[in-house]
């Protein structure tokens, strides 16, 4: 339940959401910083999700253990990139949001 504290002339100066926990002033908009922050998070994310699909296979100590653990068992591809392509659509969601002026 949201309560809004309100302001002599009547508009809502501060709205508080989960009983005072978060509260965020009315008509403010999200921070350039913080827009650049999703797109860099969310394409990490992906990035991440792609490149290691296989596990570290590279890496001088642990590759041939990852590489022969990839021998016996099975890494569904389509599987990863659909995840990979959830994890992107979600971000998206979450930035188209985010960027949104109005929130009520």
């Amino acid at each position: 339940m949201a309560v809004q504290t309100k302001t002599e002339a009547g508009k809502p100066a501060v709205h508080e959401i989960a009983g005072g926990w978060i509260t965020e002033k009315t008509g403010t908009e999200v921070p350039v910083f913080l827009r650049v922050a999703y797109v860099l998070i969310a394409s990490a994310c992906v990035g991440y999700l792609i490149l290691f699909m296989y596990g570290e296979v590279d890496h001088a100590e642990r590759g041939p253990l990852v590489k022969q653990f990839n021998l016996s068992t099975f890494t569904s591809e389509p599987l990863m990139y659909t995840i990979a392509a959830l994890v992107a659509l979600f971000f998206i969601g979450v930035s188209v949001f985010a960027a949104k002026k109005d929130h009520d």
